[in-house]
Protein backbone atom coordinates (compact mmCIF):
# COMPACT_ATOMS: atom_id res chain seq x y z
CA UNK A 1 0.00 0.00 0.00
CA UNK A 2 1.15 3.59 -0.38
CA UNK A 3 0.09 6.43 1.27
CA UNK A 4 1.46 10.58 1.45
CA UNK A 5 0.43 11.36 4.43
CA UNK A 6 -0.18 10.25 7.86
CA UNK A 7 -2.56 7.69 9.17
CA UNK A 8 -5.09 8.58 11.26
CA UNK A 9 -5.28 5.48 13.69
CA UNK A 10 -3.44 2.27 14.49
CA UNK A 11 -4.05 -1.13 13.11
CA UNK A 12 -6.84 -3.52 14.05
CA UNK A 13 -6.19 -4.58 17.44
CA UNK A 14 -3.04 -2.35 18.30
CA UNK A 15 -3.97 -0.84 21.53
CA UNK A 16 -2.60 -0.20 24.78
CA UNK A 17 -2.68 -2.36 27.87
CA UNK A 18 -5.43 -1.32 30.01
CA UNK A 19 -3.54 0.53 33.28
CA UNK A 20 -3.18 -0.68 36.59
CA UNK A 21 -5.59 0.81 39.74
CA UNK A 22 -3.90 3.14 41.38
CA UNK A 23 -3.52 1.90 45.23
CA UNK A 24 -5.31 3.99 48.42
CA UNK A 25 -2.16 5.75 48.74
CA UNK A 26 -1.43 6.67 45.42
CA UNK A 27 -4.47 7.62 44.95
CA UNK A 28 -4.38 10.00 47.90
CA UNK A 29 -1.44 11.23 46.66
CA UNK A 30 -3.23 12.28 43.14
CA UNK A 31 -6.00 13.83 45.23
CA UNK A 32 -3.75 15.80 47.55
CA UNK A 33 -1.49 17.00 43.75
CA UNK A 34 -4.77 17.46 41.70
CA UNK A 35 -6.18 20.28 44.75
CA UNK A 36 -2.86 21.75 44.54
CA UNK A 37 -2.72 22.09 40.93
CA UNK A 38 -6.68 23.85 41.17
CA UNK A 39 -5.33 25.99 43.63
CA UNK A 40 -2.95 27.64 40.75
CA UNK A 41 -4.47 31.09 39.34
CA UNK A 42 -1.38 32.63 38.03
CA UNK A 43 2.48 31.30 37.31
CA UNK A 44 5.89 32.62 36.31
CA UNK A 45 6.28 33.69 32.90
CA UNK A 46 9.63 32.53 33.01
CA UNK A 47 12.07 30.53 35.00
CA UNK A 48 13.86 33.91 36.21
CA UNK A 49 12.25 36.89 36.84
CA UNK A 50 8.54 37.91 38.92
CA UNK A 51 6.04 38.16 36.03
CA UNK A 52 3.57 36.05 36.59
CA UNK A 53 0.02 35.55 34.06
CA UNK A 54 -2.85 33.64 34.85
CA UNK A 55 -3.61 30.06 33.41
CA UNK A 56 -4.91 30.11 30.23
CA UNK A 57 -7.87 27.50 29.14
CA UNK A 58 -5.00 25.95 27.16
CA UNK A 59 -2.80 25.40 29.98
CA UNK A 60 -6.10 23.86 32.36
CA UNK A 61 -6.91 21.85 29.48
CA UNK A 62 -3.17 20.50 29.44
CA UNK A 63 -3.49 19.36 33.38
CA UNK A 64 -5.41 16.37 32.52
CA UNK A 65 -5.89 13.40 35.20
CA UNK A 66 -3.31 11.41 33.33
CA UNK A 67 -0.90 14.21 33.01
CA UNK A 68 -0.47 14.81 37.22
CA UNK A 69 -0.38 10.46 37.43
CA UNK A 70 2.64 10.85 34.53
CA UNK A 71 4.06 13.35 36.68
CA UNK A 72 3.79 10.99 39.88
CA UNK A 73 4.81 8.26 38.11
CA UNK A 74 8.12 10.05 36.70
CA UNK A 75 8.83 10.92 40.42
CA UNK A 76 8.14 7.56 42.12
CA UNK A 77 4.57 9.02 43.58
CA UNK A 78 6.78 11.81 45.86
CA UNK A 79 4.20 14.61 45.90
CA UNK A 80 6.65 17.64 46.61
CA UNK A 81 8.83 16.77 43.57
CA UNK A 82 5.91 16.10 41.57
CA UNK A 83 4.33 19.29 42.01
CA UNK A 84 8.04 21.05 41.78
CA UNK A 85 8.36 19.42 38.56
CA UNK A 86 4.92 20.11 37.10
CA UNK A 87 5.27 23.49 37.48
CA UNK A 88 8.55 23.80 35.96
CA UNK A 89 7.01 22.35 32.84
CA UNK A 90 4.31 24.77 33.13
CA UNK A 91 7.01 27.78 33.52
CA UNK A 92 9.03 26.36 30.38
CA UNK A 93 6.18 25.20 28.33
CA UNK A 94 5.37 29.40 28.37
CA UNK A 95 9.13 30.85 28.15
CA UNK A 96 9.65 27.95 25.18
CA UNK A 97 6.71 29.02 23.40
CA UNK A 98 5.82 25.44 22.92
CA UNK A 99 2.09 26.20 22.30
CA UNK A 100 3.21 29.11 19.83
CA UNK A 101 4.60 27.38 17.04
CA UNK A 102 2.61 27.14 13.91
CA UNK A 103 2.99 24.71 10.66
CA UNK A 104 4.46 27.87 8.97
CA UNK A 105 7.26 28.87 10.84
CA UNK A 106 8.21 25.43 11.24
CA UNK A 107 7.69 24.50 7.85
CA UNK A 108 11.41 25.22 6.22
CA UNK A 109 12.66 22.81 9.32
CA UNK A 110 10.98 19.64 7.59
CA UNK A 111 10.86 20.64 4.07
CA UNK A 112 13.09 17.19 3.09
CA UNK A 113 11.27 15.10 5.37
CA UNK A 114 13.55 14.40 8.22
CA UNK A 115 10.76 14.11 11.04
CA UNK A 116 7.77 12.03 9.81
CA UNK A 117 4.96 10.94 12.38
CA UNK A 118 3.69 7.78 10.12
CA UNK A 119 1.82 4.74 11.71
CA UNK A 120 1.40 3.31 15.17
CA UNK A 121 3.05 0.42 16.85
CA UNK A 122 1.56 -2.85 18.04
CA UNK A 123 0.60 -1.21 21.10
CA UNK A 124 -0.77 1.68 19.76
CA UNK A 125 2.00 4.49 20.24
CA UNK A 126 2.12 7.06 17.38
CA UNK A 127 5.45 6.59 15.51
CA UNK A 128 7.76 9.23 14.90
CA UNK A 129 10.49 8.73 12.44
CA UNK A 130 13.87 10.78 12.76
CA UNK A 131 15.42 10.72 9.51
CA UNK A 132 18.95 12.34 10.06
CA UNK A 133 20.13 11.60 6.17
CA UNK A 134 17.55 13.89 5.46
CA UNK A 135 18.96 16.93 7.38
CA UNK A 136 18.46 20.00 5.30
CA UNK A 137 19.41 23.10 8.32
CA UNK A 138 22.29 23.98 10.03
CA UNK A 139 22.50 23.30 14.12
CA UNK A 140 20.11 25.71 15.84
CA UNK A 141 17.70 26.81 18.36
CA UNK A 142 14.85 26.28 15.77
CA UNK A 143 16.00 22.64 15.65
CA UNK A 144 14.94 22.17 18.98
CA UNK A 145 11.59 24.07 18.38
CA UNK A 146 10.74 21.84 15.24
CA UNK A 147 11.59 18.64 17.58
CA UNK A 148 9.42 19.84 19.97
CA UNK A 149 6.62 20.64 17.43
CA UNK A 150 7.06 17.31 16.35
CA UNK A 151 6.66 15.96 19.70
CA UNK A 152 3.21 18.28 19.95
CA UNK A 153 1.55 16.87 16.74
CA UNK A 154 2.84 13.19 17.70
CA UNK A 155 0.95 12.82 20.68
CA UNK A 156 -2.76 15.03 19.26
CA UNK A 157 -2.59 11.83 17.34
CA UNK A 158 -2.81 9.25 20.06
CA UNK A 159 -5.68 6.95 20.41
CA UNK A 160 -7.41 7.25 23.62
CA UNK A 161 -5.94 5.47 26.59
CA UNK A 162 -2.19 5.53 25.47
CA UNK A 163 -0.22 8.23 26.43
CA UNK A 164 3.39 7.61 24.84
CA UNK A 165 4.80 7.44 21.49
CA UNK A 166 7.57 5.45 19.68
CA UNK A 167 10.89 7.15 18.22
CA UNK A 168 12.56 5.33 15.20
CA UNK A 169 15.58 6.69 14.37
CA UNK A 170 17.12 5.50 11.09
CA UNK A 171 20.78 6.48 11.05
CA UNK A 172 21.25 4.99 7.43
CA UNK A 173 23.32 7.07 4.79
CA UNK A 174 24.09 9.45 7.54
CA UNK A 175 27.50 11.21 7.38
CA UNK A 176 29.20 12.46 10.54
CA UNK A 177 27.91 15.35 10.38
CA UNK A 178 24.29 14.02 10.56
CA UNK A 179 24.79 14.05 14.53
CA UNK A 180 23.91 17.21 16.80
CA UNK A 181 26.25 19.24 18.44
CA UNK A 182 26.51 18.24 22.06
CA UNK A 183 24.61 21.47 23.40
CA UNK A 184 21.50 20.62 21.40
CA UNK A 185 21.95 16.48 22.29
CA UNK A 186 21.96 17.48 26.59
CA UNK A 187 18.87 20.48 25.79
CA UNK A 188 16.74 17.63 23.74
CA UNK A 189 17.70 15.22 26.66
CA UNK A 190 16.64 17.68 29.09
CA UNK A 191 13.63 18.44 26.86
CA UNK A 192 12.39 14.81 26.59
CA UNK A 193 13.40 13.78 30.19
CA UNK A 194 11.76 17.15 32.23
CA UNK A 195 9.01 17.96 29.92
CA UNK A 196 7.80 14.67 28.38
CA UNK A 197 7.80 12.07 31.54
CA UNK A 198 6.25 8.96 30.51
CA UNK A 199 5.70 9.92 27.37
CA UNK A 200 8.68 7.70 25.43
CA UNK A 201 7.24 4.58 25.50
CA UNK A 202 10.34 3.23 23.01
CA UNK A 203 13.00 4.14 21.12
CA UNK A 204 14.37 2.02 18.35
CA UNK A 205 17.63 2.88 16.82
CA UNK A 206 18.73 1.49 13.43
CA UNK A 207 21.89 1.00 10.84
CA UNK A 208 23.78 2.76 13.85
CA UNK A 209 27.50 3.64 12.17
CA UNK A 210 30.47 3.72 14.79
CA UNK A 211 30.02 7.92 15.20
CA UNK A 212 26.94 7.32 15.94
CA UNK A 213 27.70 5.36 18.41
CA UNK A 214 30.50 6.87 19.34
CA UNK A 215 28.29 9.86 20.10
CA UNK A 216 26.08 8.14 21.82
CA UNK A 217 28.39 7.00 24.28
CA UNK A 218 29.37 10.20 24.96
CA UNK A 219 25.91 11.67 25.88
CA UNK A 220 25.11 8.28 27.80
CA UNK A 221 25.56 9.39 31.23
CA UNK A 222 23.08 12.24 30.61
CA UNK A 223 20.34 9.47 29.28
CA UNK A 224 18.37 8.54 33.50
CA UNK A 225 18.01 4.74 33.67
CA UNK A 226 14.11 4.68 32.95
CA UNK A 227 14.71 6.45 29.86
CA UNK A 228 17.65 4.09 29.06
CA UNK A 229 15.78 1.27 29.08
CA UNK A 230 13.34 2.04 26.45
CA UNK A 231 16.10 2.23 23.98
CA UNK A 232 16.66 -0.65 21.63
CA UNK A 233 19.48 -1.10 19.12
CA UNK A 234 19.01 -2.12 15.78
CA UNK A 235 16.26 -4.88 16.49
CA UNK A 236 13.65 -5.48 13.43
CA UNK A 237 11.19 -2.73 13.65
CA UNK A 238 8.49 -5.25 12.16
CA UNK A 239 9.01 -7.05 15.56
CA UNK A 240 7.29 -3.57 16.87
CA UNK A 241 4.80 -2.25 14.67
CA UNK A 242 2.95 -4.01 12.13
CA UNK A 243 3.95 -4.63 8.73
CA UNK A 244 0.56 -2.64 7.36
CA UNK A 245 2.18 1.21 9.33
CA UNK A 246 5.43 0.05 8.73
CA UNK A 247 7.53 2.08 5.73
CA UNK A 248 9.15 -0.35 3.13
CA UNK A 249 12.16 1.24 3.69
CA UNK A 250 12.40 -0.09 7.44
CA UNK A 251 10.84 -3.53 6.92
CA UNK A 252 7.62 -2.67 6.63
CA UNK A 253 4.43 -2.67 3.37
CA UNK A 254 3.98 1.22 3.25
CA UNK A 255 5.14 2.68 0.10
CA UNK A 256 5.61 6.38 1.60
CA UNK A 257 7.35 9.03 -0.11
CA UNK A 258 7.85 11.95 1.36
CA UNK A 259 6.18 15.19 -0.11
CA UNK A 260 6.23 18.25 1.79
CA UNK A 261 3.69 19.95 -0.25
CA UNK A 262 1.03 17.08 0.61
CA UNK A 263 2.17 15.21 4.02
CA UNK A 264 3.26 18.71 5.95
CA UNK A 265 -0.55 20.69 5.91
CA UNK A 266 -2.09 16.98 6.07
CA UNK A 267 -0.52 16.42 9.37
CA UNK A 268 -0.97 20.05 10.33
CA UNK A 269 -4.75 20.19 9.67
CA UNK A 270 -5.14 15.68 10.75
CA UNK A 271 -3.57 17.51 14.72
CA UNK A 272 -5.51 20.62 14.42
CA UNK A 273 -8.99 18.81 13.82
CA UNK A 274 -7.90 16.59 16.88
CA UNK A 275 -7.00 19.53 19.41
CA UNK A 276 -10.31 21.26 18.01
CA UNK A 277 -12.34 18.35 19.00
CA UNK A 278 -10.49 18.06 22.64
CA UNK A 279 -11.18 21.52 23.42
CA UNK A 280 -15.10 21.28 22.80
CA UNK A 281 -15.23 17.78 25.02
CA UNK A 282 -13.88 19.87 27.65
CA UNK A 283 -15.49 22.91 27.25
CA UNK A 284 -18.97 20.98 27.07
CA UNK A 285 -17.91 19.03 30.42
CA UNK A 286 -17.29 22.26 32.29
CA UNK A 287 -13.44 23.37 31.62
CA UNK A 288 -11.70 21.07 34.06
CA UNK A 289 -8.64 20.65 35.59
CA UNK A 290 -8.04 16.94 36.28
CA UNK A 291 -10.33 15.99 33.25
CA UNK A 292 -9.98 12.67 31.71
CA UNK A 293 -7.60 12.14 28.88
CA UNK A 294 -9.32 9.61 27.53
CA UNK A 295 -12.77 11.40 27.36
CA UNK A 296 -10.82 14.28 25.50
CA UNK A 297 -9.37 11.68 22.95
CA UNK A 298 -12.63 10.87 22.19
CA UNK A 299 -12.29 7.14 23.95
CA UNK A 300 -15.41 5.42 25.99
CA UNK A 301 -14.95 7.08 29.14
CA UNK A 302 -17.23 9.73 30.21
CA UNK A 303 -16.02 13.09 31.61
CA UNK A 304 -15.16 13.67 34.98
CA UNK A 305 -17.44 16.44 35.44
CA UNK A 306 -20.18 13.73 34.06
CA UNK A 307 -19.01 11.52 37.16
CA UNK A 308 -18.87 14.14 39.70
CA UNK A 309 -22.80 14.86 38.51
CA UNK A 310 -23.35 11.41 38.75
CA UNK A 311 -22.39 10.82 42.51
CA UNK A 312 -23.98 14.16 43.67
CA UNK A 313 -26.88 13.00 42.14
CA UNK A 314 -26.58 9.49 43.72
CA UNK A 315 -26.14 11.16 47.26
CA UNK A 316 -29.22 13.30 46.90
CA UNK A 317 -31.27 10.40 45.98
CA UNK A 318 -29.26 8.39 48.74
CA UNK A 319 -30.07 11.42 50.82
CA UNK A 320 -34.02 11.81 50.21
CA UNK A 321 -34.35 8.04 50.26
CA UNK A 322 -32.97 8.14 54.05
CA UNK A 323 -35.51 11.06 54.31
CA UNK A 324 -38.37 9.20 53.57
CA UNK A 325 -37.18 6.06 55.56
CA UNK A 326 -37.29 8.05 58.59
CA UNK A 327 -40.32 10.40 57.91
CA UNK A 328 -41.97 6.72 57.66
CA UNK A 329 -40.70 5.27 60.65
CA UNK A 330 -41.77 8.05 62.66
CA UNK A 331 -45.47 8.08 61.14
CA UNK A 332 -45.86 4.07 61.98
CA UNK A 333 -43.89 4.97 65.35
CA UNK A 334 -47.01 7.62 66.08
CA UNK A 335 -49.22 5.49 64.40
CA UNK A 336 -48.17 2.82 67.12
CA UNK A 337 -48.15 5.15 69.96
CA UNK A 338 -51.81 7.00 69.19
CA UNK A 339 -53.31 3.05 68.86
CA UNK A 340 -51.12 2.21 72.49
CA UNK A 341 -52.75 5.37 73.75
CA UNK A 342 -56.62 4.13 72.65
CA UNK A 343 -55.96 0.79 73.63
CA UNK A 344 -55.13 2.31 77.38
CA UNK A 345 -57.84 4.69 77.79
CA UNK A 346 -60.46 1.22 76.86
CA UNK A 347 -58.91 -0.86 79.40
CA UNK A 348 -58.96 2.09 81.86
CA UNK A 349 -62.26 2.93 81.37
CA UNK A 350 -63.44 -1.20 81.21
CA UNK A 351 -61.32 -1.54 84.94
CA UNK A 352 -63.17 1.27 87.15
CA UNK A 353 -65.09 0.13 89.89
CA UNK A 354 -68.55 1.79 89.18
CA UNK A 355 -70.93 1.16 91.83
CA UNK A 356 -74.58 1.48 90.89
CA UNK A 357 -76.58 3.73 93.58
CA UNK A 358 -79.95 5.13 94.28
CA UNK A 359 -80.64 8.75 92.57
CA UNK A 360 -79.83 11.44 94.67
CA UNK A 361 -83.19 13.38 96.01
CA UNK A 362 -82.89 16.90 95.77
CA UNK A 363 -85.25 18.67 98.59
CA UNK A 364 -87.55 20.54 97.57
Amino acid sequence: MSTLGPFAEPAPGCKPAAPAALTADQQSKYDELLTEVQSWESLPTTKVGNETAPLADGERMWLTRECLLRYLRATKWNLQQAITRLKATMVWRREFGTDTFTAEYISEENAKGKQVQLGFDKEGRPCLYLLPQNQNTKPSQKQVEHLVYMLERTLDLHPPGQEGLALLIDFRNTGAGGTPPMSIAKQVLDILQSHYPERLGRALLTHLPWYVTAFLKLIGPFIDPVTKSKIKYNEPLIDHVPASQLMVASGGEVDFKYDHSIYWPALADMAAKRRHERKERWEKAGKLIGESEVYLWGGEETSIGANKDRAEVKREDNTEGKIDTEADASVASNGAAEKTTEKELVDGVENLDIKTTEPVKVAA
